[in-house]
């Protein structure tokens, strides 16, 4: 075979490979959309009622001990605490940010610009309460801890 023969015969194989695989594409998709269509709600049902049957058959909860079930336990309840807490940390952002709209609101109706009281940061009155130094017993210097 010469090199233009050669060349003819890959170029025919290419084109009916890119064919094939415009062909499977095409099917895929008619596949896809008959399995969407295919799962009607009877067919969901009845396929959850053989599923839960076969596994209630095969009886797993036969390896679930008292000390397993213990386990089993303590793990559901912790996830459902920590689903708790992260609803109420939600709950309680939700309120904060509402609470600034509604100090931002009423800051805007009542027209004050200054928004907020400027606080000290060091209390005045601790500056003027004397501060006695006592000396630590000899244990406690030893081991540089002080109780006082």
């Amino acid at each position: 075979m010469n090199f233009d023969a050669l060349q003819r015969r890959v170029e025919r194989a290419e084109r009916l490979v890119e064919g094939r695989s415009e062909e499977a594409r095409g099917q895929w998709h008619i596949l896809k959309d008959a399995w969407r269509q295919g799962w009607t709600p009877l067919r969901i049902v009845v396929a959850g009622g053989v599923t839960g049957f076969l596994v209630g058959r095969s009886e797993p909860l036969r390896a679930l001990t008292g000390a397993r079930w213990l386990q089993m336990v303590g793990s559901i309840s912790g996830m459902i605490a920590s689903l708790q807490a992260a609803a109420a940390a939600e709950q309680a952002e939700d309120a904060a940010e509402s609470a600034e709209e509604t100090a931002a609101d009423a800051q805007a109706q009542s027209g004050d610009d200054s928004g907020y009281v400027e606080e000290p940061l060091v209390d005045e009155r601790f500056d003027e309460d004397p501060v006695t130094a006592i000396q630590p017993r000899p244990a406690e210097a030893a081991t540089e801890l002080s109780e006082r």
